[in-house]
């Protein structure tokens, strides 16, 4: 009786560390790309309300607000010009909250469970839907950017590029101030409420539509150290001095450190010894 030889195949051995994470990355960050690229009246519905506000505030208040000569600008300018970073941040601010929504979109579905109980980090999770966040952000703020170039607005091309690492941390600060709102935010129905409440203070108390100098003037000077506290404000002066081809070392930093800052929060709160997950008896 002759014997038979078996061809046994070694097991396999799991796909390593870096090659999960990748894949845990096209997965999330893929997701949030394709869904956008398959709405494109999404990307127009988000360019709509930058538009609008530059449009008519660029031409029935530029008369009214006069924009000193101050740091980054070494002469007068014209009111879009000064409203380009402001409005580059709206962008920014609008999609971090909206992308917090569908954060809280995905838990109502339960999606987010299942995100959550995967085999891995979940920090590395929260890190992979900041990063969705922030490329759609830096997307439509790229968009919009052009869009301004088209109508006029005096914008050097090599300080539109040097520009691009400033849209990135203004993006990545409103997408983590993003994911904590959707820590404490639990019914689609309380988030617009809730989005109220963070949007439209951050942005008119900042710099986003007119010099902080102005709340001085007014005799307003708790609003004036508010907006100065406002992280919104850094942003829009870290771009703005970007797109002057100059540094903002104060912007920088404040961006980095509240991104960490956000982060972290974000991802305690995901925790289900401490978060949300503990409260809704998750495993």
């Amino acid at each position: 009786m002759q014997s038979q030889t078996l061809n046994v195949q070694p097991p396999q051995s799991p796909p390593g560390k870096g090659l999960h994470l990748l894949r845990a990355l096209r997965a999330v960050v893929g997701r949030e790309i394709h869904k956008f690229l398959r709405q494109p009246a999404r990307l127009a519905s988000a360019l709509v309300r930058p538009l609008l506000w530059f449009v008519v505030f660029a031409t029935g208040f530029q008369n009214v607000f006069g924009v000193s000569i101050i740091p980054p600008y070494e002469t007068y300018i014209e009111y879009k010009v000064y409203m380009l970073p402001g409005l580059l941040g709206m962008i920014a601010l609008f999609n971090g909250m909206q992308s917090s929504l569908s954060l809280v979109y995905d838990r109502e579905m339960g999606l987010m469970r299942l995100l959550l109980t995967a085999p891995l980090n979940r920090a590395w999770l929260l890190a992979f839907k900041l990063l969705a966040g922030t490329s759609l952000s830096v997307l439509q703020m790229v968009v919009f950017l052009g869009v301004a170039w088209v109508l006029w607005v005096d914008v050097a091309p090599l300080h539109a590029l040097l520009a691009l690492p400033a849209m990135v941390l203004a993006a990545v600060l409103m997408a983590a101030m993003g994911l904590v709102l959707s820590v404490y935010v639990r019914q689609l129905e309380n988030f617009a409420g809730a989005m109220n409440f963070v949007i439209f203070p951050m942005f008119f108390i900042s710099s986003a539509l007119y010099p902080l100098w102005k709340f001085e003037e007014a005799g307003a000077g708790w609003l004036y150290q508010l907006a100065l506290l406002n992280p919104f404000t850094q942003a829009v002066e870290t771009m703005r001095f970007a797109l002057q081809g100059q540094t903002y070392a104060t912007g920088w930093l404040v961006g980095v450190l509240g991104t960490l800052f956000f982060f972290a929060l974000a991802v305690r709160g995901y925790d289900p010894q401490r978060g949300w997950m503990r409260q809704r008896g998750a495993a």
